[in-house]
């Protein structure tokens, strides 16, 4: 894990394949830090436009490859934050597959999160992380809590859901995602349910903080 000088923050990256925990994990680990220290950057925020296709064609869009997501611009924010400087996060609508005109406003902090399935695949953004965690779940549970939130949060039908998991997702993740972890600094295997390993990454965050910001 690199070190780097006082008063910058720590690059803290959480990948996995969909449906892994990802998100839960983070927010386990920076329940222990504190969220008014963290920035986080989605990397599912940073969904290319795609203005030329209509809507039923942006739906047979691989959104799992990694060239649809404009990481060069997560790079980008990455840098501004690490600068000091604040940055506007996309807005996507995974309803319509279209990126909004709206931003959020993410102010630097002592912690940017970048979280993500396909995060670790681009070595410039994994070339910018302090901490590498990469989120190993099965992958039934994996599919099971994917078709759950894209049916209930994202008015996807079954069949939609089931559709682009054998024909984008599943053949993504073997080629993409799963490679990937071997650039992680730890796995966790069992997400969120692994007490253990969140408490050891939290300690990790913490010293990181304390070497650079004198606090944790």
């Amino acid at each position: 894990m690199e070190t780097r000088e006082m008063g910058l923050p720590v690059v803290f990256g959480v990948a996995g394949g969909t449906g892994s925990g990802k998100t839960t994990v983070a927010n386990e680990i920076l329940d222990h830090v504190g969220a008014e220290k963290i920035a986080c950057l989605p990397h599912d925020a940073y969904y290319r436009e795609l203005p030329h296709l209509t809507k039923d064609e942006r739906k047979e869009v691989n959104f799992d490859h990694p060239d649809a997501l404009e990481t060069e611009l997560l790079i980008q924010h990455v840098r501004e934050l690490l600068a000091g400087r604040a940055v506007d996060l996309p807005v996507y609508d995974f309803r319509t597959h279209t990126r909004t005109a709206q931003t959020v406003r993410v102010e630097p902090a002592p912690i940017i999160l970048v979280e993500g399935i396909l995060i670790f695949s681009d070595p410039g953004l994994r070339e910018l992380m302090d901490i590498r965690i990469y989120v190993d779940t099965d992958a039934d549970l994996r599919f099971i809590r994917r078709l759950t939130r894209d049916v209930q949060e994202r008015q996807r039908t079954v069949e939609s859901v089931i559709h682009q998991y054998m024909t984008t997702v599943r053949p993504m993740h073997l080629e993409f995602v799963e490679p990937s972890k071997r650039h992680a600094h730890v796995i966790v295997p069992e997400g969120g349910f692994n007490p253990v390993a969140i408490t050891m990454i939290a300690a990790r965050l913490n010293e990181l903080l304390q070497q650079r910001w004198g606090t944790s």
